[in-house]
């Protein structure tokens, strides 16, 4: 009894340690993107003149542009990971909620099989009595 209490507290506890893990991720993923963004509008401002070439300083912020965007994409990149391991962690932690969608398709199967049954009772009731007309009307003809 104490170990299943443990064991029910440990699982409690990593269950919190990994929600606060995606959070973190998720917060440092939209921090990373919102903020290479940020930097990115920055770099389109208008110069005022320096002691770089124009050529010089284009190139400068194209390079540093790419290197934000290909930062931006890794932000990116990791949010879709943090999404699939969401969606693996709901699959593969949720029984109550597959327990019921499991229950709750059976229900609606053996309704669907008591539907067909009394269908297919009815047809073989029915088709009885046409046979059963066909017989009688094939033994008591003339034509036989």
């Amino acid at each position: 009894m104490a170990m299943s209490q443990a064991a029910k507290r440990d699982v409690g506890v990593s269950k919190d340690a990994l929600l606060k893990s995606y959070r973190k991720r998720l917060k440092d993923d939209v921090k990373s993107m919102a903020d290479n963004l940020t930097e990115i509008v920055k770099l389109c401002r208008v110069d005022e003149e320096n002691q770089v070439t124009r050529s010089t300083q284009a190139e400068e912020d194209a390079l540093e542009m790419q290197v934000r965007a290909s930062n931006m994409v890794r932000a990116g990149e990791s949010l879709m990971k943090l999404v699939s391991d969401l969606k693996q962690y709901l699959i593969l932690n949720d029984f109550p909620s597959v327990n019921e969608a499991i229950a709750q398709n059976s229900k609606e199967f053996k309704k669907i099989q008591a539907s067909c049954d009394r269908k297919l009772t009815e047809m073989r009731d029915e088709m009885a009595t046409h046979l059963f007309e066909l017989e009688e009307e094939y033994y008591s003809s003339s034509y036989k």
